[in-house]
C-alpha cells in the first residue's frame, strides 16, 4: 500500500511528465494543452493510487481486482479526448490531441501503479512523437 511519502513523489512525476506532454500540445495549439495533460495525468495517477490503497485495505475479504478502476480510466478518458476532435470538410482535426491525452491518462496509471520507469520512456518517445516526428512527416510527405 503507498505511504504518503510514495504518494506524493509519485504525483509529483505525474504533475511533471503531464507536463512535457500538455508543453508540447500547448505549443502547438492543440485542444488540449498544459494544464489538460497535467490534470489527466495526475488524476490517473490518484485513481491507481486509489486502486492500490482499496486493495491493501480490503486484500483478503473478497475478490478485489486493482486493474478494475483503471480499465475505467482507460474508458473514461477516451471521452474526454473525444472532445478535441473536430471534424470538417478539410478533414479531421484533434486525433493527436486525443491521443496525447489518453498517452497522458496511460502515463499516470503507470506511475500510480509504480511503473516510474516505463512511465518516463513513454513521456519521451511521446514528446519525440508529437515534436520530431511531426517534422519528419512533413518532408516525406
Amino acid at each position: 500500500m503507498p505511504n504518503i511519502l510514495s504518494t506524493t513523489l509519485r504525483l509529483i512525476i505525474a504533475f511533471i511528465l503531464g507536463g512535457i506532454i500538455g508543453l508540447e500540445r500547448e505549443k502547438k495549439g492543440g485542444g488540449a494543452g498544459f494544464r489538460t495533460h497535467i490534470l489527466v495525468c495526475m488524476g490517473s495517477a490518484l485513481i491507481m493510487l486509489t486502486s492500490l490503497y482499496v486493495h491493501g485495505v480490503y486484500q483478503g475479504q473478497g475478490s478485489i481486482d486493482p486493474a478494475r478502476i483503471a480499465a475505467g480510466v482507460v474508458t473514461g478518458i477516451g471521452f474526454l479526448g473525444a472532445g478535441t476532435i473536430i471534424r470538417s470538410r478539410e478533414g479531421v482535426k484533434g486525433l493527436t490531441t486525443a491521443a496525447s491525452v489518453w498517452v497522458s491518462s496511460g502515463i499516470g496509471l503507470a506511475i500510480g501503479c509504480g511503473y516510474i520507469s516505463g512511465a518516463i520512456i513513454v513521456t519521451l518517445l511521446s514528446y519525440l512523437s508529437l515534436s520530431v516526428l511531426k517534422k519528419v512527416e512533413k518532408n516525406i510527405l
